[in-house]
């Protein structure tokens, strides 16, 4: 009696895990995830590019103290494109 109880509860348990794994198959759930991790995605690349920026202008102003440029002075080169 106790086998066949547990077996019955055993069969139940499978039954409802499956059927959860086949819900989470659906189209419109696994868009869901997709699309929700790519915004995650997304948001991990713009933190990260804000921190290179930060790190970039610290580096930059440390370089300019070292060297002692104080701004950048641009020269103006005749636009050739080909060398001559």
């Amino acid at each position: 009696m106790i086998r066949r109880l547990f077996y019955m509860a055993l069969g139940a348990y499978i039954a409802v895990w499956v059927m959860r794994k086949l819900q989470a198959l659906k189209p419109d759930h696994v868009a869901r995830r997709t699309a929700d991790r790519a915004m995650g995605l997304a948001e991990e690349a713009r933190l990260l590019a804000g921190d290179v920026r930060r790190l970039a202008a610290g580096r930059e102003t440390e370089l300019r103290a070292r060297f002692g440029i104080d701004s950048v002075e641009q020269t103006h080169v005749n636009d050739v494109k080909d060398g001559r």
